[in-house]
């Protein structure tokens, strides 16, 4: 028989297609299923509160240049917790931390919905980021450690889909939320997803924590004490641009810490971020392209609803919907 004929009449793969690509194993399904419950949580609560602002600054009797930080509190949050994400894992465990950061999340959401003024609402909405912050990047983490190196496309483009939708329908959910209740239920919703996250996760996710005399990655302390108040210095200059000089202490106090923190970095194999990727050209693309998408979606997911309501008198759900 000729060889062409021979290789065409061989059986394919149980449970595949001829020629199609290999099934996914069932269990990874369950834990990407498992964390983006978990998720759904975070990615709506990323913009849902940014139709809020107006009412809550009327709400708490609270400025728009104090209230807007409740938006960009969380944000900071999520940006500063998301390099301790690795360095965690390795300490305790995927399931143990991914659990841990779903409690804390839960915690900040019930502690936000009982504030009492803005400054304690700002503080929640920062408990709730140290959460999301190790979330985001440990539900990939997680789902392709689980896919170990098979279909990881198929797997991630899937559950990618679910998280994408959070800065659609995140503003049209809180302002069907501000329609028939209280500010307060922006964050109970998140309730659910928390607890439901919590069981799916002791269930479903791999004990992976680490055997006690496995060796222990340590945390770049320096690296973590220049960037979070350096950030956080830098845009509390910029929320106040436009106001007294005395704007620039904190500009400029933070752009010398984010400086410092990149020229200790860089030389550094094991810093908290390793900037010596950014010398490959894929990565730092994918990094300015993410950049880049950032500042011109959540920038204008938090001055498009305060134009529509201030200006155009549009109220809550108005705006969510012509966002």
């Amino acid at each position: 028989m000729p060889a062409h004929l021979s290789r065409s009449s061989s059986p394919a793969p149980p449970g595949s297609a001829p020629g199609g690509p290999a099934p996914v194993d069932p269990a990874v399904w369950r834990l990407a299923f498992t964390v983006v419950v978990g998720a759904l949580a975070v990615v709506f609560d990323t913009t849902i509160v940014t139709v809020a602002l107006d009412g809550l600054g009327r709400s708490l009797h609270a400025s728009l240049a104090t209230v807007q930080w409740v938006s960009t509190g969380y944000l900071l949050a999520v940006f500063v917790t998301i390099p301790l994400a690795k360095w965690a894992q390795a300490r305790v465990g995927g399931k143990r931390l991914w659990t841990g950061a779903l409690l804390v999340f839960l915690l900040g959401s019930v502690l936000s919905a009982l504030a009492w003024n803005a400054p304690a609402l700002i503080a929640f909405r920062v408990v709730q980021g140290i959460g999301g912050g190790i979330m985001m990047p440990l539900m990939a983490t997680l789902i392709m450690q689980a896919a170990k190196g098979r279909e990881t496309g198929r797997v991630m483009a899937t559950v990618t889909l679910p998280t994408a939708l959070g800065p659609i329908l995140g503003p049209v959910l809180g302002g069907l939320i501000l329609s028939v209740a209280s500010w307060r239920w922006l964050f109970l919703v998140n309730i659910p997803f928390c607890l439901v996250g919590a069981v799916l996760a002791h269930r479903d996710l791999p004990d992976d924590r680490p055997a006690p005399d496995a060796p222990r990655p340590g945390l770049d302390v320096t690296g973590l004490l220049l960037l979070s108040p350096g950030v956080a210095a830098f845009l509390y200059g910029l929320s106040r641009v436009g106001g007294s000089a005395g704007v620039l202490v904190p500009l400029l106090a933070g752009l010398v810490l984010v400086l410092a923190f990149v020229a200790r970095s860089l030389p550094r194999p094991h810093a908290l971020i390793n900037l010596r990727l950014l010398r490959h050209r894929a990565p730092a693309a994918s990094a300015a392209l993410l950049f880049l998408g950032g500042t011109s979606l959540y920038g204008a997911m938090l001055l498009l609803p305060l134009y529509w309501q201030q200006v155009r008198g549009e109220g809550a759900l108005g705006a969510g919907l012509l966002l």
